[in-house]
C-alpha cells in the first residue's frame, strides 16, 4: 500500500490536565481536565481508529494483527510503539515503571521505556527526573520516611527540549508542561509519590505503587547516554534525539521540500506539532497540518515533505 495511515486519537480525562489539548491543537477534549491524547495507539486502552484509505474504521490493533505486511512483517504480539501528548497542568504523580521481564511476570504486557519532546514549558516549569539514593535500601528508606525533597531530582526544561525516560527511571513531568511522549505501548506505572492529591471521584487518596517503585527502580541514578545527531534532507532539517533499543525519536523541521527513502524497511509514526506541509507519496498528495498523526508503513519506500512545519518522528529501534 503505498499511502499514509491517518489516525483518530483517542483522549484520556486526568485528575492533572487541563484544556491546552485544546487551546493548543483544537482538539475536541472531553472536558477540562484532560491530560492525555494517544495519537497513535494500539493499545486496548485507547486503540486509535484508521480514518483514511482501504482500512478506514479499523482500529490500529487490528491493523497489525491482520495486514503486519504494512510493518515490515514485523515480529510482536502487539504493536509496539505508543505516541501520546501530554498536557500538565498540575504535577503528574512522581512513577517508576518496569522493564519488560517484570512488567510481563506482573502486569502481562510490555515495559515502559519512554521519551518525551517538550512542546511548550511555562517559564520555570520543572521536570522529577532521576534520585539521590545510593543503594535500594537507602531508596526505600527515603519513601518510608516521606524524605521527598531530598530523595527526588529536578530538571528544569524548555520548549525544544528532548528527555529520555528508561525503565527504572524516576520521573515526572511538571505543571506547566506539554509534552509529546514517544514509549512503548504499555499502560503500566508505578506511582511512588502523588503529592497527597485526593480523587474528586472517590474522595480517596490515589492508590500508591511502593514495592512495585523499590523493586523496579535504577539505583543508583545514571544519566542516559543519548546518540544525538543532525543532518539535512533537502530543505528539512533532520534531528535525531534517540535511536535505541525500543524506539528512534527524530525531528523534522520542515523549511521547504525534502526527499526521503526509507531504506532500512521500517515504518514510520508522524506527528505535526507545528505549521502546515504537503507529504508526497508517489503521485499522490497529502495536506498535513498541526495535530495530526500517521503512520507511513513500511510498503511506503519514498516519500517527501514541502512546506513550513515540525514534525516529531519515530520508528522501531534496533532491538525490532
Amino acid at each position: 500500500m503505498q499511502e499514509p495511515i491517518f489516525l483518530k486519537p483517542v483522549f484520556h480525562e486526568k485528575i492533572w490536565g487541563g484544556t491546552g489539548l485544546h487551546d493548543e491543537f483544537g482538539y475536541d477534549i472531553p472536558s477540562d481536565h484532560t491530560g492525555e491524547c494517544w495519537a497513535i495507539s494500539a493499545h486496548p486502552h485507547g486503540p486509535a481508529e484508521v480514518i483514511n484509505g482501504p482500512y478506514k474504521g479499523m482500529k490500529l490493533n487490528e491493523l497489525w494483527d491482520q495486514h503486519r505486511e504494512l510493518f515490515g512483517n514485523a515480529e510482536g504480539k502487539v504493536f509496539p510503539l505508543l505516541t501520546k501528548i501530554l498536557d500538565a497542568n498540575q504535577d503528574l504523580s512522581v512513577q517508576v515503571h518496569p522493564d519488560n521481564e517484570y512488567a510481563e511476570e506482573h502486569e502481562h504486557e510490555l515495559g515502559k521505556t519512554e521519551s518525551w519532546y517538550v512542546i511548550k514549558a511555562k517559564p520555570g516549569a520543572m521536570l522529577y527526573y532521576g534520585h539521590n539514593a545510593t543503594t535500594r535500601e537507602e531508596f526505600a528508606d527515603m519513601i518510608h520516611h516521606k524524605q521527598w525533597q531530598k530523595l527526588l531530582r529536578k530538571m528544569p526544561v524548555k520548549e525544544g527540549d528532548f528527555v529520555y525516560v528508561p525503565h527504572g527511571m524516576v520521573h515526572a513531568v511538571g505543571a506547566g508542561i506539554m509534552v509529546l511522549e514517544t514509549q512503548q505501548s504499555s499502560d503500566t506505572t508505578y506511582r511512588m509519590y502523588d503529592f497527597d492529591r485526593v480523587d474528586q471521584k472517590t474522595g480517596k487518596l490515589r492508590e500508591l505503587h511502593i514495592q512495585q517503585s523499590i523493586d523496579t527502580v535504577e539505583v543508583p541514578f545514571k544519566m542516559p547516554t543519548l546518540n544525538h545527531k543532525e543532518w539535512d534532507v533537502g530543505d528539512v532539517h533532520v534531528t535525531q534525539f534517540v535511536m535505541a533499543e525500543y524506539f528512534g525519536v527524530f525531528k523534522l523541521s520542515v523549511a521547504g521540500m525534502g526527499n526521503f527513502e526509507n531504506k532500512d524497511g521500517k515504518y514510520v509514526l508522524l506527528s505535526v506539532i507545528d505549521g502546515q506541509c504537503v507529504l508526497k507519496i508517489g503521485q499522490k498528495e497529502y495536506k498535513l497540518q498541526k495535530g495530526q498523526h500517521l503512520i507511513l508503513p513500511s510498503t511506503v519506500t519514498e516519500w517527501s515533505l514541502d512546506g513550513d512545519a515540525t514534525l516529531i518522528a519515530s520508528k522501531p529501534g534496533d532491538e525490532a
